[in-house]
């Protein structure tokens, strides 16, 4: 039982280090390469893995490009949400609710600094009518709003939410002014330095808090 309950332990061991592999390499490939030239046969090749172990470790090449943003944004394979982790959780230990949002406007920096690459690849000339990228840039887009949604639970549970503008108001007006095609645009485009665009955010998300 022991010998079978290692040899498990092993297989899941290699699956890990297979799919990180894989990961790795997607990253570097769009990167390298963009989303269009990225193909399943060649990340497989660059990772020395068949196509097949590709779609069994993580899947197609939407699954793919999921799991190299989950990866990038978390800065790790930790399964643990972004909202569980310490970075937003210190945000409860703020004064009032504009150093509260500050505080917020920090973790956008670091996340767009985990992304902000990747995220120029993906987002460059736009999804056209490719319906893989479209759902992936929708469902990131989404899981971005649940998220900023997560931050004003806990505004909400420190300090209050004040009116105006309101819960539903400034999860707009939160989710509009973190949005990676904002940072994009001020650190690649017009060439903010990182502290600059979290002084900027922090400035104008307590500002709609009142802070």
């Amino acid at each position: 039982m022991a010998k079978r309950d290692y040899d498990n332990s092993r297989r899941a061991e290699s699956a890990r280090e297979t799919r990180a592999r894989i990961i790795a390499a997607a990253y570097e490939l769009l990167l390298s390469d963009g989303y269009a030239k990225t193909t399943v046969a060649g990340l497989a090749a660059a990772a020395g893995v068949s196509p097949q172990t590709v779609y069994n470790s993580i899947g197609g090449k939407a699954e793919v490009v999921k799991a190299v943003y989950d990866v990038t944004l978390a800065g790790d394979d930790d399964p643990t949400p972004m909202s569980e982790r310490p970075q937003f959780l210190a945000m409860r230990d703020s004064v009032n609710a504009g150093a509260f949002m500050r505080a917020y406007a920090g973790v956008c920096r670091m996340i767009y600094e985990h992304v902000g690459p990747l995220l120029g690849v993906l987002l460059h000339g736009g999804a056209g009518d490719d319906a893989v990228l479209h759902d992936f840039l929708a469902t990131i887009d989404a899981e971005r709003r649940t998220g900023s949604g997560h931050a004003l639970d806990a505004l909400a549970a420190t300090h209050g939410i004040p009116a105006p503008p309101g819960r539903d108001r400034l999860h707009d007006i939160v989710w509009t002014l973190t949005a990676p095609e904002v940072a994009d645009r001020l650190i690649r485009r017009c060439g903010w330095s990182p502290d600059d665009y979290e002084r900027w955010l922090g400035d104008q998300l307590a500002a709609a808090v009142g802070g």
